[in-house]
């Protein structure tokens, strides 16, 4: 009989986020020749590195207890009435969009779609989005999103001087007035480009600049609209390249800055249905001329033709993600913010043309009211153009008047000891008005909103009222009762690939189960509905649940410190890169400007480093994959006091734990310089090693894969970075603080609305639970290897023959022997019901898989089942059983138009293209297109929504 203390176990969270059960794993071990769970880890992991004690973590907790605890600490956010703006609004979500995008794993477990073929709804999505972007900013092109507004702005500062012509300044302007946190990140991104940022008042004091780019922002922080045309002129007459940052509910109604003349308009879409989350994640909006689209940073989403010649979405110019040029990138962006900017274009499309004017039509005229009442008390209100925003001239009674509103449960903007701000928003009511007015009043007002109504004065001057159209594409127009826009959002999420169809085994990426107990509390209206800028008293939740999750990364890693600030990877990296940077001004070696990166790296670490200002030198690798240590050692040598660190990815790239890992800190110590070890791969060494233990000196850490955060169709995602404890005063600072410095990101705690995710789950899996989903990653992935041996080389293995939680396959010789790429492999897959692991990274010609350690057995035998087929296929080529160019291979995927067809023009059979595994038939998923034309999409460049026309055509 069990005990009661048994009977009370909360292990029940781990037993569900691992996938295979005891008697799987006994199986699996059983394949793989180890007899158990700790002998895999010593035969895979280096003696050197290996964990000896537990870490410091809490017993795990049930999900109930769990989501408990996380009411108390939500409870202790205070949520008031919320006017501060600064670029954060409150706003509805509309519940069938909550419901059905934001809560809904169809869309939150989906990878970014470097697959386009399975990836259709979400990019039909994002069209909606960028067509929404294009149209309300009155320009040619948009991308799929970036990080937040200020890294947006970032991105255009540097865009700006790649594209700039006959101007050889290495000045940008700003303009004072633009947000604060917008100035912080942009002082951070300028320092380390060598550009000097000069901040003024642009309408003044640009004609004596000689600069390359202009930021302006209109409406500005303060609310007041002023008419940026001449601005632009004169920039243009200097060839600066113009900026200007806006807001999308307010270009409903102004004239947009494309009519103006702008070169780049940037942004925040929060405001469109997206919670606040304390700061984020929203996604931010890129748009430019269509002369520029090849200098873009981030994605651009474009129409292409399948070969079948119907319409297909696909990731265009996708080199346009800047870190594919690595130490020639002058962005790192490696992401998006999918999910936020799919959410955002729903709700243009749910409330389409009319009803997004008719929100910014009555917060503006709420805006005009509140100022007629305000005037008519005797309060001095700045008389300027407004959209949704009033800027209080409140002298010495500012403190009074902003505790008085505290004391009232609103929040007003403090702009400064003699200024208050107040922004409104879709949620404000008639009765808010009232609220406040009776702030600015010692007597109880009697004011009539309906009254005032009739006497307000319209803030937005005839010169600056928009006289064009938008959001006119069908689509805005088709979905606005629920029924319609219920059955599209599941007509667009069932033409994905998700993990709610089957594992997606992306190596390096780490698509874990995102399970529903971790995801629930970020609708909390406690978490969600917070501004990133109230004041402290008010976020003490937030606070405590940051401390917390610190404490628990820092469990997890062996750092001494953590910041939560970085909102991607890969600004965690550029973080993580400054830190070592200022730390290294601090102690006077600022000749410390080398980065030495290893040939296999990702990306974005050589793209991470240029953007710091470091120059990078290429390590080699040897033939097993490994750091090669004697390039190594005669790069040490060569630069030595040059060196300002090391980037390495642990373990590597190749899917191995490399022995020599300690020797190559001990290296790169000796030599004064840090040792950074990339956090991508951290999800095989939680509880098993520890980079701040064995050597490393920082980390970015991927809560979006390591720790449970969903990758959400291409983001969110979240990069804090931990440090050693020298490095700890050099991590970055609050973008608003007087002395804030390095701030990459505009919210001090990031994209914090997703921080309760990770928070719950390494609560609910507790020290062991931890350990144990490092070892079953690396039980699975070395569980997949030998069985793929039978049919593939797998490429690299460590000690012991063993891979870590990632191996890769080499499909060179087969490409050799029978024509099939790895292309065609990964196509064929998506008939098999797959998502392609990854293809050609690290080595070209390859797939590296990552089955993570949610997967139970079942679902790796059938995925080992089908890449076991898929080389008998190759087999069938090989022997011309099937000619090379007509084969289920290099004509997947079969989608079902193509097999339903009354002519059947190939050389194998229909069922043979959609049903090569008798278990094909009972649960199927069939690719909305077929192969798309990637040459064709990026000859013939078109990021708009098509037609519908053209689909009925």
């Amino acid at each position: 009989m069990p005990t009661l203390d048994q009977l009370f176990s909360h292990d029940e969270f781990l037993q569900r986020h691992i996938g295979p059960d005891p008697v799987q794993v006994n199986q699996m071990l059983a394949t793989i020749g180890a007899d158990n769970l700790e002998q895999l880890i010593q035969e895979t992991v280096p003696s050197g590195i290996l964990k000896q004690d537990s870490m410091a973590l809490a017993d795990a907790a049930g999900e109930a207890a769990t989501l408990n605890r996380l009411r108390q600490i939500a409870g202790r956010n205070e949520l008031k009435q919320c006017h501060i703006g600064m670029g954060y609004y409150p706003t509805y979500t509309p519940t069938v969009i909550q419901r059905n995008v934001l809560e809904n794993p169809g869309w939150y477990t989906a990878y970014t779609p470097y697959q386009p073929e399975i990836a259709q709804g979400r990019l039909e999505a994002l069209m909606n989005f960028q067509q929404m972007v294009m149209d309300l900013t009155g320009m040619e092109l948009a991308n799929a999103s970036l990080l937040d507004e200020a890294t947006a702005a970032a991105e255009a500062m540097a865009m700006s001087h790649r594209v700039v012509k006959k101007n050889k300044s290495q000045a940008y302007f700003v303009d004072r007035h633009c947000h604060p946190q917008t100035i912080a990140v942009l002082q951070t991104r300028a320092r380390h480009f060598g550009f000097e940022l000069i901040i003024g008042d642009v309408f003044t004091e640009l004609a004596d600049e000689d600069v390359f780019g202009v930021l302006l922002q209109y409406p500005n922080t303060l609310g007041e609209i002023h008419d940026p045309g001449e601005v632009i002129r004169q920039a243009h007459e200097k060839n600066a390249i113009v900026t200007v940052a806006s807001d999308l509910l307010s270009l409903c109604l102004l004239t947009p800055p494309g009519e103006m003349d702008a070169d780049i308009v940037i942004g925040n879409s929060q405001r469109f249905g997206v919670p606040m989350g304390f700061g984020g994640p929203h996604a931010a909006f890129f748009a430019s001329r269509d002369k520029f689209k090849r200098a873009l940073p981030g994605r651009i989403i474009g129409v292409s033709k399948d070969k079948d010649g119907e319409n297909a979405y696909r990731m265009a110019l996708q080199t346009r993600e800047q870190h594919i040029r690595r130490e020639k990138a002058t962005s790192n962006i490696c992401t998006s913010q999918a999910l936020l900017a799919i959410m955002a274009g729903f709700y243009a499309v749910y409330h389409g043309p009319q009803g997004v004017k008719r929100i910014a039509r009555r917060v503006n005229r709420l805006t005009a009211i509140l100022k007629s009442g305000l005037v008519y008390l005797g309060v001095d209100v700045n008389d300027t153009p407004a959209f949704d925003t009033l800027l209080i001239n409140s002298g010495q009674q500012t403190g009074h008047w902003y505790q008085k509103a505290l004391d009232s449960g609103i929040n007003l903007r403090r702009v400064n000891e003699k200024q208050l701000g107040i922004s409104l928003d879709e949620t404000t009511t008639a009765d808010d008005i009232t609220a406040l007015w009776q702030v600015f009043s010692e007597q109880p007002v009697t004011l009539d909103t309906h009254e005032m109504d009739s006497n307000h004065e319209c803030l937005i001057p005839q010169s600056l009222q928009r006289q064009s159209t938008y959001l006119e594409h069908p689509v805005f127009s088709r979905y606005h009762s629920e029924t319609e826009m219920l059955r599209y959002l599941k007509r667009l999420e069932n033409r994905d690939i998700a993990l709610t169809h089957s594992m997606i085994a992306l190596g390096s990426c780490t698509m874990k189960l995102n399970a529903s107990s971790e995801m629930l509390p970020i609708s909390w209206p406690e978490f969600a509905n917070l501004h990133p800028f109230v004041p402290a008293e008010q976020s003490r939740g937030y606070q405590q649940l940051a401390e917390e999750l610190k404490a628990m990364l820092k469990a997890c890693t062996g750092y001494d410190a953590i910041s939560l600030q970085p909102n991607a990877g890969s600004q965690g990296e550029y973080a993580g890169l400054l830190a070592i940077k200022a730390y290294y001004e601090h102690r006077g070696e600022s000749q410390r400007h080398i980065c030495l990166i290893p040939s296999s790296a990702h990306g974005t670490n050589p793209a991470s480093a240029a953007m710091a200002g470091l120059d990078v030198v290429i390590i080699k690798c040897d033939a097993e994959g490994n750091v090669d240590l004697d390039d190594l050692k005669q790069k040490v040598e060569r630069y030595n006091d040059e060196i300002a660190a090391i980037m390495v990815t642990y373990p590597s790239t190749h899917g191995v734990f490399e022995e020599g890992i300690t020797e190559v800190c001990h290296i790169v110590h000796a030599a004064g310089g840090q040792v950074y070890v990339d956090g991508a791969n951290l999800n095989a060494l939680v509880g098993v090693a520890a980079p701040g233990e064995f050597g490393a000196d920082v980390s970015h850490l991927n809560l979006h894969k390591t720790f449970a955060i969903p990758h959400g169709g291409g983001g969110p995602g979240m990069g804090p970075i931990g440090v050693k404890q020298h490095l700890a005063d050099f991590l970055p600072g609050d973008p608003l603080a007087d002395d804030a410095d390095n701030a990459v990101s505009a919210a001090p705690l990031g994209s914090a609305g997703i921080l309760p995710i990770s928070w719950a789950y390494i609560h609910m899996m507790g020290a062991s639970g931890m350990r144990r989903a490092t070892e079953v990653a690396i039980l699975n992935a070395n569980y997949i290897a030998r069985r793929l041996s039978t049919a593939y080389t797998i490429l690299y293995t460590g000690h012991n023959d063993r891979v870590a939680h990632e191996c890769i396959i080499d499909l060179r010789p087969l490409k050799e022997s029978s024509g099939i790429s790895e292309e065609d492999i990964a196509k064929r897959l998506m008939d098999y019901g797959f998502h392609s692991p990854t293809m050609s990274f690290p080595v070209p010609g390859t797939l590296m898989i990552e089955p993570t350690e949610s997967e139970s057995l079942v679902e790796l035998d059938r995925f080992c089942d089908s890449m076991i087929a898929i080389h008998q296929e190759v087999v069938q080529v090989q022997s011309g059983h099937w000619p090379h160019d007509d084969n289920p291979l290099v004509n997947a995927p079969h989608n079902y138009r193509q097999v339903c067809a009354d002519q059947w023009p190939h050389s194998y059979s229909r069922e043979e293209a959609a049903f090569p595994l008798d278990k094909l038939r009972h649960d199927k998923y069939w690719p909305p297109v077929a192969r798309i034309d990637n040459v064709y999409g990026d000859r013939n460049l078109f990021c708009a929504c098509p037609a519908i026309e053209s689909y009925q055509n």
